[in-house]
């Protein structure tokens, strides 16, 4: 991000503000497609990062795969991101709350009603978009997989 876009960040002049979060452990056909849709529909793409500490309450002692550093410099390397910012909490709600996206993007494996920040958001005239999801890529799958086919 360069110095004028961060000055644009903090006027709140940024343009039209998408917001998606995740885990993004291990980056799979699945996360890139939701990024892509995120970003076409965007002038700024803002991904919300679970911390290491927020992953191990949320998917077990064993996850995450990568650091959050790894994971934040992975993500950062794609072009559809604009800006990486890592939470602890358990959910989005208080990021959400700063950024004040135009739109939420979630995965199709989530229903309206169940994604964070969806009543803020379209209380400020925002939308939530669902993205189908890419069928047979899930980063628990793939460790899974991973797993049972090492030997012992």
């Amino acid at each position: 991000m360069t110095r004028a876009d961060a000055v644009a960040w903090r006027t709140g002049a940024p343009g039209r503000v998408v917001f998606t979060n995740g885990v993004f452990d291990l980056l799979h056909p699945g996360h890139i497609k939701v990024l892509a849709q995120a970003r076409a529909a965007c002038d700024r793409l803002v991904v919300g990062l679970n911390s290491d500490a927020s992953v191990k309450r949320l998917k077990g002692e064993d996850r995450p795969i990568q650091s959050e550093r790894a994971r934040a410099e992975v993500l950062s390397g794609l072009e559809a991101v604009d800006l990486i910012v890592i939470f602890g909490q358990d959910t989005p709600l208080e990021l959400i709350k700063q950024v004040k996206p135009t739109v939420l993007v979630k995965g199709g494996d989530y229903k309206p009603d169940q994604v964070v920040g969806r009543e803020l958001v379209e209380q400020l005239g925002g939308k939530v978009v669902l993205v189908d999801l890419v069928q047979g890529f899930s980063t628990t799958r793939i460790v899974e997989k991973s797993r049972k086919s090492k030997p012992r």
